[in-house]
């Protein structure tokens, strides 16, 4: 189904659409953040250009959506940007074109300009999509050249 064929789809309830910061997080969204004080969960409606030839989430899709709700969680627990240094998955289940999926993020550990963050990828009837692990290095705006 192409995604001109989709009906608009609002969010989740508790979520607000997330501002888009450059042409690749255009592509591949929209996405959604939630709007509670202290909620860094991200979602996404899944769209037939993110699926694969057999019909369900591409997993480059899944890290592209995991990487950029890691680093969310990053910038929430800094109030820095931070660029990836390693992003592992774990792919649990499949995932279909219509389905609502969330990133449920948490920052484990901040060691200087390192910070360690895992997400749970839940799929919306709470099947375990994938797992994600990462390590991000926050960096001052403007300092690489």
């Amino acid at each position: 189904m192409a995604d001109t064929a989709l009906p608009a789809r609002e969010p989740r309830p508790g979520f607000a659409l997330t501002p888009s910061r450059g042409k690749f997080t255009i592509h591949n969204g929209p996405s959604y953040r939630a709007t509670a004080p202290g909620d860094i969960r991200t979602g996404i409606w899944v769209l037939d250009r993110h699926c694969n030839g057999m019909g369900f989430l591409h997993g480059g899709m899944v890290s592209a959506f995991a990487d950029s709700a890691l680093a969310w969680a990053v910038f929430s627990a800094t109030q820095k940007m931070s660029v990836t240094i390693k992003l592992t998955l774990e792919f649990m289940e499949i995932v279909r074109e219509g389905e609502w999926l969330e990133a449920h993020p948490e920052v484990t550990s901040i060691d200087g300009d390192f910070v360690h963050v895992s997400a749970r990828i839940v799929k919306e009837d709470g099947g375990l999509a994938a797992l994600a692990h990462a390590v991000f290095r926050t960096v001052r705006r403007g300092a690489a050249k």
